[in-house]
């Protein structure tokens, strides 16, 4: 199986207590850019430093990677909109990154970008695709879209504590902005990104309906972003088995709602636990607190080692590895 890691920036990232994804504001543009590096080469290039949280969680990225060393899968990094330089290999989809979701339009070329992706998605020689990823702000995008599909609108948090006020807070001034009610974007999936979206999500939901019209199987590693993204492909027509894979942190966030948005969505729902609950070493108990909940794939890369029989305790080992090399440049809290 073939990961595909699409990576994108929104500003709505700048709205203060959003994301966790960034030691600081500025070094959250930076943190797409480093998971692609992190995921291709084993530590970051270009970028200035590992994706760290203000507390000092690394990004879930360490995880992916971790599973990548013991397996050997391949990866394919998509540039959906990055606000970064990444010296990681990219399919360029010549986009830039999506605006603050409160204005009118996000995600102006958000058809072209959805159109681009589905060709992209239908010509690839795949059996099976695994899909990831890696955008600071994105579960409130998710929220928005959901929103105007009329879908549940539940969805997790980069933070221990979801600010599900201040989502919902956003959300709403976005619709407000867009003219759009709960479920106006029924039937107009590719509105619903252009007037209250972000470029990952077009490049998501484009590659899962071109995948669908390939024959080739699609499972989406992630949480709430990724279960958005297979709402928008069910509104544009996609009735295939699709299969979320995510981590037991998204599925213990009550506040996610996971199994009942993958019921709503007709999701194969699969749940890995890593086993990181009273493990010493800081990634992990960062972790098993609630932090870095998903995202950069880490549901799915979990999810390819159950498969293939690798005990969580090798994952476990070898993400101490990935992470005693690459915190050697990360910044501290």
């Amino acid at each position: 199986m073939r990961l595909l890691l699409v990576g994108g920036t929104t500003l709505t990232a700048n709205v203060d207590g959003i994301s966790a994804a960034g030691a600081t504001r500025d070094a959250m543009f930076h943190t797409p850019s480093a998971d692609l590096e992190l995921l291709e080469y084993g530590d970051v290039a270009l970028a200035p430093a590992v994706p760290i949280s203000p507390s000092g969680c690394p990004t879930p990225a360490v995880v992916t990677r971790a599973v990548r060393e013991l397996l050997g899968f391949d990866v394919s990094c998509i540039d959906a909109g990055l606000a970064r330089e990444t010296a990681a290999p990219t399919v360029d989809l010549g986009t830039e990154p999506g605006a603050d979701v409160r204005e009118n339009e996000p995600v102006a070329n958000a058809p072209a970008l959805f159109e681009s992706t589905r060709a992209f998605g239908r010509s690839l020689p795949d059996d099976e695709l695994l899909i990831g990823e890696t955008i600071p702000g994105g579960t409130t995008t998710a929220m928005a879209v959901l929103r105007a599909l009329g879908e549940r609108a539940a969805v997790s948090s980069s933070l221990a504590e979801n600010p599900l006020a201040l989502k919902r807070e956003v959300v709403e001034e976005a619709l407000s902005s867009s003219g759009l009610d709960p479920g106006d974007a029924a039937d107009a999936p590719v509105e619903a990104i252009r007037r209250v979206g972000d470029p990952v999500l077009a490049a998501v939901a484009g590659l899962i309906v071109g995948a669908d019209a390939a024959g080739i199987e699609v499972t989406l590693g992630g949480g709430t972003q990724l279960a958005a993204a297979a709402a928008l492909a069910r509104h544009a027509g996609v009735d295939a088995p699709l299969t979320l894979a995510t981590t037991s942190f998204v599925a213990d966030d009550e506040s996610a709602g996971i199994e009942r948005l993958a019921s709503d969505l007709d999701l194969a729902l699969h749940v890995t636990d890593p086993g990181f609950d009273g493990r010493p070493h800081p990634a992990m108990a960062a972790y098993a607190a609630g932090e870095a909940k998903e995202g950069v794939g880490m549901g799915g890369a979990l999810l390819l080692a159950d498969r293939r029989d690798v005990p969580m305790s090798r994952v476990r080992e070898r993400l101490v590895t990935v992470y005693d090399r690459v915190t050697e440049r990360a910044p501290r809290p």
